[in-house]
């Protein structure tokens, strides 16, 4: 498997790349990232990791069966008074222990064991938080570049209209129609919005690279907003409905959750060294002797012995020092703890659902009136055109409602990013993001 994955990595983000001269939906490069991803990858090599520790409490109510064998040699030799026969032999020994153990009473080893579907439980929510930052911090790259690329078209779209209006000042100055202040105004705009192009292709320059570093996709080109298509209803009827879900789906509150079903149980664990323990125990004992044994007086002579024990086995523990009880206390206290960190989560968990909530509804306020300022802007700039044009207006109205347009232009692009990045933030905040949610997002690009 891992090594179908590494060359399944490199082969789908060479497709990524030989095809990124088309644009890349929300989802390709969310899908791409789950491959590539640093962060991503080493939290599901902890999931694994978890699987596995997870699974080495059944050890505790499983049999043991251990196997026991020795060779050895034996130089053996004797004299005695009148009548002994004296010997001097060489002895082999061969021995094989064969031991089975299972338990039959071990509370502890139970209550281990229940503990690891618990902490298994929290492997699988720990892997649902990374799933989730991934897909924010991939749409949140992906609409850092479509938000550049917009502030750049804008920002290029203002320099040509600026010099236009430095053409035609240039050309009633040289008519008498305008003052020479006129044509300086529209150099000094025009030098601006130059700086500002040099700033906002350096800004694109610098998102597409984080965008880059989390997809592993070179030169990805994220599909673009439509902005003609009204963002859909994405603001939930009521915060109360948003709270519920938060407490019932938030894997962080389901962690904290299960972190104090997992203290209690420790306690029970703890109370359970006063307990006794019950194992079958068997074993099974070949010996095998060539040659005698150094008490024998006959040589030659060989000895076999097997031997097969099956009984039960019980300890109970009378005195430990303390231990049992000093360790009772410290679980007491440590499930205390873990109560108090659930109620913290839940309150974290509240306000960032709340603020999540407030701020999606602010910004879907803001797109509606960025919307009816951007009519405002135009009409404003169409009527200081024809006002410069009669002679009502001076050139620097002009540009400063050119400005004000292509500002509002951006500040409503960025804003529609915004109330997706919000949308998805808000489900983020009560636990309830999944890919799947992408797809929604997918339907407004172009």
């Amino acid at each position: 498997m891992k090594q179908f994955s590494r060359f399944l990595i490199p082969l789908c983000l060479g497709l990524f790349t030989w095809g990124n001269s088309q644009a890349q939906s929300l989802v390709d490069l969310f899908n791409a990232a789950k491959l590539h991803d640093a962060g991503f990858q080493s939290a599901q090599a902890q999931f694994e990791a978890n699987r596995a520790k997870a699974d080495q409490a059944l050890a505790g109510i499983l049999p043991t069966i251990n196997l026991q064998t020795n060779t050895n040699r034996t130089n053996a030799s004797a004299a005695g008074a009148t009548g002994f026969t004296p010997f001097d032999r060489y002895i082999s020994a061969s021995n094989m222990l064969l031991t089975l153990s299972q338990p039959l009473y071990r509370p502890a080893a139970l209550l281990s064991y229940e503990q690891s579907k618990l902490l298994f439980a929290q492997a699988v929510q720990a892997m649902v938080v990374a799933e989730q930052d991934l897909i924010v911090r991939v749409s949140q790259a992906y609409f850092d570049v479509l938000a550049s690329q917009d502030s750049l078209n804008f920002v290029l779209a203002q320099k040509s209209a600026v010099a236009e209006q430095l053409a035609a000042a240039k050309r009633n100055f040289e008519v008498g129609t305008a003052t020479i202040t006129d044509t300086r105004e529209a150099e000094a705009r025009f030098d601006l919005v130059k700086a500002q192009e040099i700033a906002a292709r350096n800004d694109l320059s610098v998102k597409q690279l984080a965008l880059e570093t989390v997809t592993g996709v070179i030169g990805a080109k994220p599909a673009a907003l439509n902005a003609k298509d009204a963002l859909p209803r994405m603001l939930p009827k009521s915060m109360d409905d948003v709270l519920n879900l938060a407490e019932a789906a938030h894997p962080g509150i389901r962690t904290a959750v299960m972190a104090l079903d997992v203290a209690k149980l420790e306690i029970d664990r703890a109370r359970s060294g006063h307990k006794p323990t019950v194992d079958l125990v068997a074993s099974q004992n070949n010996q095998y002797n060539l040659g005698g044994t150094s008490a024998s007086a006959q040589t030659g002579t060989t000895f076999w012995q097997h031997a097969t024990t099956v009984g039960v086995q019980m300890n109970l523990p009378l005195f430990a020092g303390f231990a049992t009880q000093n360790r009772i206390r410290e679980t007491v206290s440590l499930s205390d703890k873990a109560r108090q960190d659930l109620e913290a989560t839940r309150r974290s968990v509240t306000q960032s659902t709340k603020s999540a909530y407030l701020n999606l509804a602010s910004g879907l306020g803001q797109v509606n009136a960025l919307e009816a300022a951007e009519d405002s802007s135009q009409l404003a700039l169409d009527a200081n055109k024809l006002g410069y044009t009669v002679g009502v207006r001076i050139n620097i109205d002009v540009l400063n409602s050119q400005s004000q347009l292509f500002q509002t232009k951006r500040d409503l692009a960025q804003a529609r990013y915004g109330v997706l990045m919000g949308s998805l933030k808000l489900r983020q905040a009560n636990g309830t993001l999944k890919p799947e949610d992408l797809q929604a997002v997918n339907e407004l690009l172009k």
